[in-house]
């Protein structure tokens, strides 16, 4: 028995609303920098009140909470990329 060879070629304009799709998705990622900027802000000072008043877990907190939001910052810029990247070396599996 032999399958039919099939191929994949995304393309932005073959369904209509993909334009609005494309905007929602930017949308999306320009909200969740703005997560991410507002996460590092209030990590910072967390870390900075709780280093001020020698509060060692409320530091921890305050690092842990920068560090989160600059790997989300990294991981929401890269996104596009890594997708890309996958999305290709998956079409090269034979």
């Amino acid at each position: 028995m032999t399958f039919a060879d099939v191929t994949l070629t995304p393309s932005t304009s073959a369904l209509p609303g993909s334009a609005a799709l494309q905007q929602i998705a930017n949308g999306i990622a320009a909200w969740a920098l703005i997560g991410a900027l507002i996460a590092l802000l209030l990590g910072a000072a967390l870390w900075a009140i709780g280093s001020h008043t020698q509060n060692a877990h409320q530091s921890m907190s305050g690092r842990r909470a920068v560090v989160t939001a600059l790997a989300a910052a990294i991981l929401i810029g890269a996104a596009p990329s890594l997708i890309n990247f996958f999305f290709t070396t998956g079409l090269s599996v034979r």
